[in-house]
């Protein structure tokens, strides 16, 4: 595939940017849409680093399931958030985050190196037809739309809710209606952007101002729009949104929205496809998987078995 810079026998409990990061193509999120995780510095937010991975061996079954002479690939990845999403340890160089450990973990179950680029979360999935990169790794949701184009393995599900400051009458969002003459905040290029621009009518055919979509590249940017007043609600990641919650004060939690399924993302009729989701299904018998979810605190987005771009949750 391409020349490998990082063997996935190395024993680090995370990926240092320093060695991998060939690109900065600039910062994004992705979540259910991407590492669409909010954020403040990852430094300052009790990292867990627990090593997870290094103890995990290859599965020949897994391995044979690559195409022929397959022995490195290279993954994008979105950085710029707080975990349970990718972001940097308090060193500034080193990655880590709930989809950093299960794209090494899938790399060590199937026996190959690593490449990791960096790249904005809304750059990904359009590079992956080029062949630019091998495949991305950035909590992407699976969404009908998203499945005309791309090809997803998936390995956890999150999806998408909302938060806002402690000090907002705001309670639990059911109804976009509800959002009706306020500012929205949230990642550009997430299934959070297109489900807000593609409901914006309701409110007009209900007679009500509509609400305002404000779209930033960088999570923190998200976090400051809504600390300072600029935006009333924040629409991102589940798992995101509680972090965030849990790790900045004067912040609160207000509910799911909608579950969606998370992959990794392929061009349409990759062959590294059910390679990959046997690996997956490998974690998920041997106890690796758990131990993941138990890692980032997200034991509530465990999937029973992983699927090659299933329909999209309407649930």
């Amino acid at each position: 595939m391409r020349t490998p810079i990082f063997r996935y026998v190395m024993p680090f409990t995370a990926i240092t940017s320093a060695a991998l990061l060939l690109t900065a193509c600039g910062s994004g999120s992705g979540g259910a849409g991407g590492t669409d995780a909010p954020g403040v510095a990852a430094k300052n937010a009790g990292i867990p680093t627990t090593d997870v991975v290094s103890a995990i061996r290859k599965d020949p079954a897994a391995a044979k399931l690559l195409p022929t002479g397959t022995t490195s690939l290279t993954v994008a990845v979105s950085v710029g958030g707080t975990p349970p999403g990718t972001a940097y340890l308090g060193d500034g160089k080193t990655l880590t985050g709930q989809d950093v450990d299960f794209t090494r973990a899938v790399a060590r179950v199937l026996g190959i190196e690593l490449k990791v680029e960096q790249a904005s979360f809304d750059a990904i999935l359009p590079a992956l037809d080029s062949g630019k990169y091998d495949f991305g790794a950035s909590n992407f949701g699976v969404t009908d739309e998203r499945r005309k184009t791309v090809d997803f393995v998936t390995y956890v599900n999150d999806g998408q809710g909302f938060a806002t400051r402690e000090d907002s009458e705001l309670k639990k969002i059911t109804d976009l209606k509800q959002l009706c003459g306020l500012n929205v905040a949230t990642g550009a290029g997430t299934t959070f952007e297109a489900t807000l621009e593609r409901n914006k009518h309701l409110c007009s055919e209900a007679g009500k101002k509509a609400y305002q979509v404000q779209t930033y590249s960088e999570p923190s940017a998200v976090w400051s729009s809504l600390q300072q007043g600029r935006s009333d609600v924040v629409m991102s990641t589940i798992n995101g949104l509680r972090y965030a919650v849990a790790h900045q004060g004067g912040l609160k939690f207000l509910n799911e929205y909608h579950r969606l399924d998370v992959g990794f993302a392929f061009k349409k009729g990759s062959k590294l496809a059910p390679a990959f989701q046997a690996a997956v299904n490998k974690l998920l018998s041997d106890g690796s998987y758990e131990r993941i979810l138990k890692k980032w605190g997200t034991t509530g987005s465990a999937i029973k078995e992983s699927r090659i771009s299933p329909p999209e949750q309407t649930g």
